[in-house]
């Protein structure tokens, strides 16, 4: 499966590419196609169903037909879009198509669903633009959201203090890390001393890769044996490796971990932490820093909140427990603040 990177579809303007943050990359490539947190792979096989029932009572559709939850437009909102932006009548979007419940191709391999493009869709009804999903690997959003290829990003994506120097953000979703096991195993994750030793599989580049070397550095620091962290080329081969007991762990986004938990029979979750950790962050649309769009995108979330086409998504996709009250436009200027209140958040239900 070769997602298309997203083409430009127009004049965007200019800008000079500023320098990535540094990341560190360990073993092989970065995975492609992964939504950020990490190496979320899909692990079940519809094998040509259209929906599947989880145990916990939700009916996830995977046909390329969502008939997805809609917004009318809202002309106030419509007219605060930058007109750059909204000159050709579009919402460019991307998404890396990776991590069940939240961005994954439908049964026909092509078409991207999930929450993730459903929020989308209310943003761009709100704004009276027409949505246009464009998929892209993870290491190649930042780059392309900066040449003008993507004017937003719905991906998971966590808010941090590196990604705020180049980026403005609208927050949608509370954001957190979820590690999964064999059913059979005993593990209770909380910190660093409980991976002390094991075979963790994380996605470079992410938020959970950072917290993962963090927790190695203080590990090596009171004598223990670190995790080694271990890179696969595949989401599909992740899961194998898991699910075969050549990795201990995976870590990944919450919603994928507990939708992998409630339908299948071999892997469950063992423990749960913020994606900002050691601060608290949130998942949220990501756009270029400065052009305006932030703004506005916060503004036609918070319409959907209000009339209730935001609760209903997450209720579609079994995301309830990561509502958020309000979203908030979160720069490089007000990130501190935002952090400092993002503990309020919901936390969902305990691991």
């Amino acid at each position: 499966m070769t997602p298309p990177t997203g083409l430009s579809r127009g004049p965007r303007r200019s800008r000079a590419l500023a320098a990535l943050p540094a990341v560190v990359l360990l073993g092989t490539a970065a995975l492609a196609g992964c939504a950020d947190p990490g190496a979320s792979a899909a692990g079940t096989s519809t094998g040509g169903a259209q929906t599947t029932a989880a145990r916990n009572g939700v009916v996830y559709n995977t046909a390329p037909d969502q008939q997805r939850i809609r917004a009318e437009k809202e002309a106030a909102l419509a007219a605060k879009v930058p007109e750059l932006i909204g000159r050709d009548g579009k919402l460019t979007v991307a998404t890396t198509a990776g991590s069940i419940p939240l961005s994954f191709h439908a049964t026909d391999d092509q078409t991207a669903i999930g929450s993730e493009l459903d929020i989308a869709q209310l943003v761009a009804d709100k704004l009276g633009l027409e949505l246009d999903v464009q998929v892209t690997s993870w290491e190649n959003w930042p780059l392309k959201t900066q040449s003008g290829d993507f004017e937003a990003v719905f991906s998971n994506v966590g808010v941090n203090k590196d990604r705020v120097k180049l980026f403005d953000f609208a927050s949608y979703r509370a954001a957190f890390m979820g590690f999964e096991a064999k059913k059979s195993a005993s593990y209770d994750i909380k910190g660093a001393d409980d991976i002390s030793g094991l075979k963790v599989s994380v996605g470079s580049g992410t938020n959970q890769e950072k917290i993962l070397l963090a927790w190695n550095k203080e590990l090596e620091s009171k004598g223990k044996a670190p995790a080694t962290l271990q890179y696969y080329s595949s989401d599909a081969d992740t899961i194998l490796a898991l699910s075969s007991g050549r990795t201990d762990l995976n870590i990944a986004p919450y919603p994928s971990t507990v939708y992998r938990e409630n339908t299948r029979d071999d892997l469950k979750v063992v423990g749960k932490v913020n994606a900002g950790w050691p601060s608290e962050t949130l998942v949220a649309a990501t756009t270029l820093r400065g052009n305006g769009l932030a703004p506005v995108i916060s503004k036609a979330l918070n319409s959907a909140i209000d009339d209730g086409s935001y609760g209903k998504v997450l209720e579609r996709w079994g995301l309830s427990e990561e509502a958020l009250p309000e979203s908030r436009t979160i720069t490089e200027e007000n990130l501190a603040a935002t952090q400092a209140s993002a503990s309020a958040a919901p936390s969902g239900k305990a691991s």
